[in-house]
């Protein structure tokens, strides 16, 4: 078993370096029948990993290229617009050369399903923006897609192996988990997977520095036509200092910091490579709206008003000291509005976009149909309010039919509910619920599971107000630590609310 270098180069010529691997990545190729996955993101790293299998594939005779190498790219549909389209056309460009060249390099563009988009999410089901604590998005967006693919190749072929484009100087953090994996290798090179069975992980490039990164990919042109100098100039555009030294000494800054991932991510505490394309570069002055809108969903200011005090199931659960509730969902009008947002940011950025993204979806009709129906299905907001939204936000009509008039009720209908409520929307989202869920049993030959969803309906309602859940939790958890065998009993007496 060999053990890689602390840094690749160690004052070697590239060209050495550059031949070592490439041996060493076709004796693996050839060394089974077991295809290969490449993870490709666009970014400098994976671009070298791809490139080094691609040059060592080519010097291979005909015959010997016939083993699968799947390139997958996931696009998580709320990718930096500069940095997907440069994906998009590298994995186009990338098809034909391969073609061309007669390699057996087949590109995928992986999409999360759409019940787990991140906007179906967000505003659909009324998740909050993401957090450290509630990384929510991460699954639903990047693994999911990708593992499913993975998966799909190890049924078919019994075993994958992964090639990624990982490096112990990204962090310290990836340095202890590659240090963990070296020690389990079963072939030289080869790391398991611990999240996917029957899959081997290869990192060719894993002892590489940033410098020596983009050293490769500014003397070797990339094999597929995709140029690596733009690549480059798009780094540098991302980067505070606006640019990107190939040589640096301990006190130049250098571009490896910049990183390229969802326009909406709230996960770090400013999006430094969209603020940096906008301050850098005129021509980028139109995703100031999508800047603008991830700022705002970053804001946790506000969240008393936008969020819920129940959970998603109805449940109200206390904070550890005791004394506040935990959030919930956005609230329906919060959802409304992030919208609301997000069709008038892509109504913008449509009007003032060059060319080449002046059709850009921020949103697909294919999410706005499965948020609707989230609504009025799931969530029974029946008055049905995204057709308007989508009209009020876009001047155009909405593109999609009418639903069945025995599930929606009309603007003159809800407003008399409310009135009827006494503009008390704790009663009156509980009320619409019941007529909602009566309405969709109406048609049923068998109504199993009505009592329960009216039952279910009647106790996410029963509070006053947010203070009154906040007291019933505190009765409860008093009620529990006294004497946990009769929670079960008394926790249906205690709902004592005016409901």
């Amino acid at each position: 078993m060999t053990t890689p270098k602390a840094a690749a180069f160690q004052d070697r010529p590239l060209a050495e370096v550059v031949e070592e691997l490439t041996d060493e990545i076709r004796e693996l190729y050839v060394a089974d029948e077991v295809p290969w996955v490449i993870g490709y993101s666009g970014g400098k790293d994976s671009t070298a990993v791809l490139q080094l299998v691609w040059l060592a594939l080519k010097d291979l005779p005909a015959e010997r290229r016939a083993k699968p190498v799947h390139v997958i790219s996931t696009d998580t549909l709320v990718e930096n617009p500069v940095v997907a389209a440069w994906v998009g056309q590298s994995l186009d460009t990338m098809r034909s050369a391969a073609q061309e060249q007669q390699l057996p390099i087949e590109p995928h563009k992986l999409t999360p399903e759409i019940k787990d988009t991140f906007w179906v999410s967000l505003i659909g089901k009324g998740y909050p923006a993401p957090r450290p604590k509630f990384r929510w998005c991460t699954e639903r967006l990047k693994i999911k897609p990708s593992n499913s693919f993975i998966r799909r190749v190890v049924r078919r072929h019994g075993e994958a192996i992964l090639v990624l484009g990982i490096r112990k100087a990204e962090s310290q953090a990836r340095a202890r988990a590659m240090a963990r994996h070296e020690k389990r290798r079963v072939r030289d090179r080869l790391s398991p997977n611990g999240n996917l069975p029957n899959s081997l992980v290869y990192s060719p490039i894993e002892a590489w520095s940033t410098e020596e990164v983009w050293a490769f990919l500014m003397q070797y042109p990339n094999p597929w036509g995709h140029k690596n100098k733009d690549l480059l100039t798009m780094y540098q555009g991302a980067s505070d200092d606006s640019e990107c030294p190939l040589v640096v000494d301990d006190s130049t800054p250098s571009c490896g910091d910049s990183r390229f991932g969802c326009w909406t991510c709230t996960l770090v505490e400013q999006d430094k490579s969209m603020t940096a394309m906008i301050r850098n570069d005129d021509e980028k002055q139109w995703m100031r709206p999508l800047l603008k809108l991830r700022n705002e969903l970053d804001d946790v200011n506000n969240e008393s008003q936008t969020r819920d005090f129940r959970r998603m199931n109805g449940n109200v659960q206390l904070l550890g000291d005791g004394d506040r509730t935990i959030p919930g969902p956005y609230k329906q009008s919060a959802r409304e509005d992030w919208l609301r947002k997000l069709l008038g940011a892509q109504t913008q950025v449509r009007k003032k976009a060059p060319e080449h993204v002046r059709g850009i979806e921020l949103i697909s009709v294919a999410e706005l149909h499965e948020i609707r129906r989230i609504w009025v299905f799931e969530k029974h907001e029946v008055e049905d309010s995204l057709p308007g939204i989508y009209e009020e936000a876009t001047g155009e009509k909405f593109p999609g039919l009418p639903l069945d008039e025995q599930l929606v009720l009309g603007a003159e209908e809800i407003g008399l509910l409310k009135e009827a409520c006494e503009d008390d929307p704790i009663h009156f989202s509980m009320t619409r619920e019941l007529l909602a869920i009566e309405r969709q049993y109406r048609t049923m030959t068998r109504r199993a599971g009505l009592f329960e969803s009216l039952e279910k309906a009647i106790k996410k309602g029963y509070y006053e107000d947010a203070d009154d859940a906040l007291q019933f939790a505190k009765r409860l958890k008093e009620l529990r630590e006294s004497d946990p065998t009769q929670l079960a009993l008394n926790e249906e007496t205690i709902t004592d609310a005016p409901a």
